[in-house]
């Protein structure tokens, strides 16, 4: 067991939206990578269902400009790009607790980003090596953060985040159920003396939905908002 550090609730915070940011990148670029093939082969409009999920609106003239903006539009709060800056900016601050060779990786994807948004390959092949970069990320997060409040916090929101876009998109059940029982062995690993400490009853509602199994589609709003209600520490950084 690594040593147990008192750490502040911002900071705290701050690990966790690290955690939630950089996965919110990822899962809705592997969304959107899914949904563009989607389009291409069988329906041009099939982006809408996606924008419902999240509860948007479509103003976009077409596909191709709904994926310009989700994909790589930093000033789109629901894009992509948006998520990664905001990661970076949470990196920062955190540098001394996640080391420079994490930063380093968030870092690289930006760049890899702004290379895929220039490039003349398709949007499969040319966002493919940010893959790796946010693996390489989450490698030297497990690496090289030995302080378990610290990691636990931001693998969290890491799984958090996940869950969140999983249900809104209604994945199936088995693949959510094994996401919510890492939470689970996640949220248990966390100090009792952290300032980071989850609602019971909003744990609670979650394991009730969960045992709906397939079922859960008919409460995936309410497990999307005992979700995001888990942690008391409610700020965004």
């Amino acid at each position: 067991m690594g040593t147990i550090s008192i750490i502040s609730v911002e900071h705290s915070d701050r690990l966790f939206w690290l955690g939630r940011y950089t996965e919110r990148f990822f899962t809705t670029l592997k969304a959107l990578e899914k949904l563009y093939d989607s389009v291409i082969d069988k329906d041009q409009y099939g982006y809408r269902e996606y924008l419902s999920a999240f509860g948007l609106s479509d103003v976009y003239n077409d596909y191709k400009e709904f994926f310009k903006s989700f994909i790589f539009d930093r000033s789109n709060e629901s894009s992509a790009a948006y998520s990664l800056s905001r990661a970076y900016d949470n990196g920062i601050v955190l540098r001394e607790e996640i080391s420079t060779e994490a930063l380093s990786f968030i870092q690289l994807a930006l760049d890899d980003l702004d290379r895929a948004q220039n490039s003349n390959q398709g949007l499969r092949l040319a966002l493919h090596p940010i893959e790796d970069t946010i693996f390489g990320f989450w490698g030297c997060v497990d690496d090289h953060v030995c302080d378990n409040e610290t990691r636990y916090i931001i693998h969290c929101g890491k799984i958090i985040e996940r869950l969140d876009i999983y249900l809104r998109l209604k994945y199936p059940f088995e693949i959510i159920d094994a996401e919510f029982g890492r939470l689970c062995r996640c949220l248990s690993g966390i100090p009792k003396n952290s300032p980071y400490h989850y609602n019971q009853k909003q744990l609670s509602s979650l394991v009730e939905i969960m045992g709906l199994k397939d079922g859960y589609t008919e409460q995936k709003d309410l497990a999307v908002s005992s979700l995001e209600a888990l942690f008391e520490p409610t700020g965004r950084s």
